[in-house]
C-alpha cells in the first residue's frame, strides 16, 4: 500500500468521539427537573427554569465539544499542529521544516510500520522522506530478484520530477551505515514517466462564461497534485470529472484518449493541457 492509498476510507469513527446535539441535551435536564419535582409545570420558554436549563445545557455541549477535542489530539489521524508533533515524536518522528501534518503523519506511519531496522520496505520509505522534505512518495523495489534495490522517488515540486539535490540526498540516507542493510545495493531514482500531455474538447451550456474553460488547467494540476501518486493511473474519465464544473455540458478527452497505465514504482506526470472550447450545448 502507498501512502497515496493509505487513508481511513472504511474506519468508523473512534468511539471516545461523542456525538454532540444541544437539543438533545436541554430536552434531558427538562426531564430530569420535571422526575425530580412532578409537581413542577412552569415549562414555557420564558420561565426562569428553562433560561437555566438553557445556559446549563450550552455550557454542557461546550464541555462535551472540549472533551472531544482532546480525545482527537490523541489520535494520530485527528491530531493536528503541536498535538501531533508530540504524537509524533513519540515514535522518534520530528517534523522536517516546511512539512504539513498530511506528510508528517504518514511519515509517523512509516515509521511505525519500519520498526525493524533489517531493511524493510517501510523502514526505508521513512528515511527517504525525512532526508527531503520536497519527497511526496516513494517505492522501493528487488530488481531481478537479487540484492539490488530500487528506490524511485515522486517530488512535491517541480512537476514531481526530483531534482539532483533530493536524489543525492535521499541516496546518502538509504546508504549510511546505520540504515542500509548489509547486502542491500541500493540505487535511487525519478519515478516519473514522460510527461502527458492532455487535450480537451469542452462545450458549455448557453449562459456560461467563457472563464470556466479558462480555469481547467489550473483545476487538473491542483487535483493531480492532491490525489495522485506512485502506481496512480492517469485516466480519462478522471480527466473529464474533474473538470465536469456547473455550467459544463460536455467534455471530450481526446488526448489521452486510452488509459495511461503506470506500474506500481512509477508515477505518470502532467504536460501541457489544453481545453478546447467546442460549442455550446443544452
Amino acid at each position: 500500500m502507498t501512502q497515496a492509498q493509505y487513508t481511513l476510507e472504511g474506519l468508523p469513527v473512534p468511539a471516545i468521539i461523542a456525538t454532540l446535539s444541544y437539543e438533545e441535551i436541554r430536552l434531558a435536564t427538562i426531564n430530569k427537573l420535571v422526575d425530580i419535582d412532578p409537581s413542577y409545570s412552569a415549562l414555557l420558554e420564558s420561565d426562569p427554569a428553562i433560561k437555566v436549563i438553557e445556559a446549563s445545557s450550552y455550557q454542557d455541549i461546550v464541555l462535551r465539544a472540549r472533551v472531544n477535542d482532546a480525545a482527537r489530539a490523541n489520535l494520530l489521524f485527528f491530531a493536528a499542529g503541536s498535538d501531533l508533533d508530540h504524537l509524533a515524536a513519540f515514535y522518534d518522528v520530528l517534523r522536517l521544516v516546511g512539512e504539513t501534518d498530511s506528510a508528517l503523519r504518514s511519515r509517523t506511519v512509516l515509521a511505525i510500520q519500519g520498526r525493524s531496522t533489517g531493511g524493510t520496505e517501510e523502514r526505508y520509505k521513512f528515511i527517504a522522506r525525512t532526508a527531503d522534505v520536497r519527497v511526496k512518495d516513494v517505492a522501493v523495489y528487488q530488481v531481478d530478484g537479487g540484492p539490488k534495490l530500487r528506490v524511485a522517488l515522486l517530488s512535491l515540486v517541480n512537476g514531481g520530477v526530483p531534482d539532483a539535490p533530493m536524489l543525492a540526498a535521499v541516496l546518502a540516507a538509504v546508504t549510511a551505515t546505520d540504515v542500509r542493510a548489509i547486502n542491500d545495493v541500493i540505487e535511487v531514482v525519478p519515478a516519473t514517466q514522460a510527461p502527458q500531455n492532455i487535450v480537451l474538447n469542452v462545450w458549455l451550456l448557453p449562459n456560461a462564461p467563457l472563464a470556466i474553460i479558462d480555469s481547467m488547467e489550473t483545476l487538473i494540476r491542483s487535483a493531480w497534485f492532491d490525489e495522485s501518486g506512485i502506481g496512480f493511473d492517469l485516466n480519462p474519465s478522471w480527466l473529464a470529472a474533474r473538470v465536469h464544473l456547473p455550467g459544463v455540458s460536455k467534455v471530450e478527452v481526446v488526448t489521452p484518449a486510452a488509459p495511461v497505465v503506470v506500474s506500481d514504482n512509477q508515477a505518470a506526470t502532467l504536460g501541457t493541457i489544453t481545453a478546447n472550447f467546442a460549442g455550446r450545448l443544452r
